[in-house]
């Protein structure tokens, strides 16, 4: 059995252009933060193999004391170390890979093709594989070829695309990964981790990042744990985000808007980013989502306010009018007049519907 960590779209340094620049570069040292708790788990867990899917980097630019770490806390794993760079950075001579002194426990895959690194003293093998521009047109697996041998528990870890289609990311056909005999494959490249899926014989999975950067990586992030045996995988996903975005709805109607985001809130939110959205009908004037902000601050590392309110709809201005509008409302109405208390919010929202579709309104108000 070999104990693997399954990571990968880290994004070092990246910008944070969403937070201000203080938060951002408190945020990039809380990234470089994240790579020392995952040397605690890797302790904590007894981790053989340490793959790293690519995305390591969130560009070419790179802080020195963000290289300089990380070649130091990976230096301290006891674990072997294998990283196949993504799309953001692809091995190349202006890569960041280049100039960083590796230790000996890390290797870095830097050719398109795979290569195979045997682990004699955990009885596996290692395949891997690079990009090495921006974009990688072709699909990897159609080219592997398996030379493996049966006692030996074989793990892949790659950067690209799972699609039956084209990609501009390196396209991964699900049958592909069926074929290379592999008893795990590690992936990169979508952010939201999945469950860990099997294709014929071989188990895979995206691990998602280990800590969210904007809105739409939201909920919570980490990284996969498993031990990989000849045809057996016993995975789990753990938590190593140090915040958390998160996205809220609040419906306005018929309510004040600081009363319902009031109502809205969650609880142990301190260390977390929110967005949230006011939708609904409102009676008076759009409410002032800078001085809403501003009164949650506290509860909140960051947070936004977006209004997307609509004035309220007298559903029945319109009744008298000779039109076909004007006919269907006083039918309704007739309808409404002579219906038992709980169908009448069902018909009042089907004339919502239907004055959204004689307006030409995407949906209802």
């Amino acid at each position: 059995m070999i104990r693997i960590l399954h990571t990968g779209d880290l994004h070092l340094d990246t910008a944070f252009r969403g937070l201000p620049s203080e938060q951002a570069r408190e945020r990039r040292s809380e990234q470089r933060a994240l790579l020392e708790r995952m040397r605690a788990l890797v302790e904590e867990r007894n981790i053989d193999v340490v793959l790293i899917a690519g995305d390591l980097f969130d560009s070419d630019s790179v802080y020195y004391e963000t290289t300089h770490m990380l070649a130091e806390v990976l230096g301290r794993m006891t674990a072997q170390v294998f990283i196949a760079p993504g799309n953001h950075d692809p091995y190349s001579e202006f890569s960041p890979y280049i100039g960083v002194h590796w230790p000996e426990n890390v290797h870095l895959f830097q050719s398109d093709y795979f290569e195979r690194v045997e682990l004699p003293e955990l009885g596996g093998v290692v395949y891997g594989t690079a990009f090495t521009s921006k974009y990688r047109d072709d699909a990897p697996l159609e080219r592997f070829k398996e030379d493996y041998d049966d006692n030996l528990i074989r793990l892949m870890v790659m950067h690209g695309d799972v699609t039956t289609g084209r990609s501009r990311y390196g396209a991964i056909r699900p049958d592909d990964i069926g074929r290379t005999g592999m008893d795990y494959v590690a992936l990169g490249h979508i952010h939201q981790g999945g469950e860990v899926k099997k294709q014929g014989d071989t188990w895979y999975a995206y691990c998602g990042c280990p800590e969210g950067r904007g809105f739409d990586e939201t909920g919570d992030k980490g990284v996969i744990v498993a031990e990989v045996e000849r045809g057996k995988v016993k995975a789990e996903f753990v938590s190593l985000c140090s915040r958390r975005y998160e996205e809220v709805t609040v419906d306005v109607d018929g309510k004040d808007a600081g009363l319902a985001l009031l109502q809205a809130l969650p609880q142990n939110t301190a260390s977390d980013i929110y967005r949230f959205r006011l939708t609904g009908e409102r009676a008076g004037d759009r409410p002032d989502t800078a001085v809403l902000a501003q009164k949650l601050k506290n509860r909140f590392y960051s947070v936004q306010v977006i209004d997307e309110t609509v004035p309220v709809q007298d559903l029945w201005e319109r009744e008298d009018e000779d039109s076909l509008t004007g006919l269907f409302l006083r039918q309704m109405r007739d309808r409404m007049n002579h219906a038992a208390p709980e169908e009448q919010p069902i018909l009042e929202r089907a004339v919502r519907y239907g004055l959204a579709a004689l307006e030409g309104r995407e949906e209802p108000r």
